[in-house]
């Protein structure tokens, strides 16, 4: 049962190809949790499970959070598929498109395959496609309470559900400590991802990440885009920004109808075989 296993900036993911697991549909929720347990498994934000066969892309890839639940599209998961095809010479190219639940996107590798520009998709900020309940709407400087605090906030997918919280400071307590309220806040009726903003200058702001079915995490490609583009909504950056977080760097462009390139660094960091007495334990 081979697994690879990558980061970027310190989100890792964890490849399974459907190849080297012929007896498997797809990961069950409780292969998932205890693969991805910290303690009990390899560890790893996430699995990513392909190439699967597309009939609109190059390849198809569907993306599963720790607690087992799918995720429509992950920017950081879909640049360590990308490395991985590379590596495993699936690719001799260097660009391709990936079929997600969230959308189709292109990818374009540079300095061999340790730097990938992903063409992410459209933000649309939208209330009936994040979704958001309520009226029909842009999701834009509204209210919300989160345990004993009130915040404004503006909502955005781009195949994925956002949650972005504006602020003049913040840091990762905060987003620990309301990121789990947030998450699962009646609004989202398919929870979200949160993400607290600083905006620095025109051309930088910095996050703190609460991931829908991960929890905190150090970095996330949608989650920069998404944020970006929120940000660039309210009139508070230019085109161009530089997304800081804990695990490092992304640089997110913004196109005038919010379609987003998402460019950062991948490193691999190991490859072996699961035993089975991994699956004995349940987590």
């Amino acid at each position: 049962m081979n697994f690879t296993k990558y980061h970027a900036l310190g989100n890792d993911y964890i490849v399974l190809d459907p190849t080297d697991f012929p007896d498997w549909t797809v990961p069950s929720p409780e292969q998932i949790r205890v693969i991805c347990h910290r303690n009990f498994g390899i560890g790893s934000d996430g699995i990513l499970w392909g190439p699967l066969p597309s009939d609109v892309g190059d390849f198809a890839l569907r993306i599963f959070n720790p607690d087992g639940s799918e995720a429509e599209k992950s920017g950081n998961g879909l640049r360590i598929f990308s490395r991985y095809l590379w590596d495993r010479r699936l690719v001799d190219k260097s660009a391709f498109s990936i079929e997600t639940p969230g959308g189709r996107v292109e990818s374009r590798l540079q300095d061999n395959a340790r730097l990938i520009t992903v063409a992410m998709g459209r933000v649309s900020f939208d209330s009936t496609k994040i979704p958001v309940a309520g009226a029909p709407r842009d999701v834009i400087n509204e209210h919300i309470r989160a345990g004993d605090r009130e915040f404004v906030f503006c909502a955005a997918t781009i195949g994925n559900p956002h949650c972005v919280v504006p602020l003049a400071e913040m840091d990762a307590n905060m987003a620990k400590r309301y990121g789990p309220l947030l998450e699962n806040h009646p609004l989202f009726p398919h929870r979200t991802n949160v993400q607290f903003l600083a905006v620095r200058d025109r051309q930088n702001i910095a996050i703190e990440i609460w991931e829908r079915g991960a929890g905190y995490t150090l970095a996330s490609g949608s989650s920069s885009s998404a944020a970006a583009a929120v940000a660039h909504r309210l009139g508070l950056v230019d085109d161009r920004v530089t997304v800081h977080m804990p695990g490092g760097t992304l640089l997110i462009e913004i196109s005038p109808g919010y379609d987003i390139m998402m460019t950062g660094t991948v490193h691999k960091v190991a490859e072996g075989k699961m035993h089975p007495d991994l699956f004995l334990v349940r987590v």
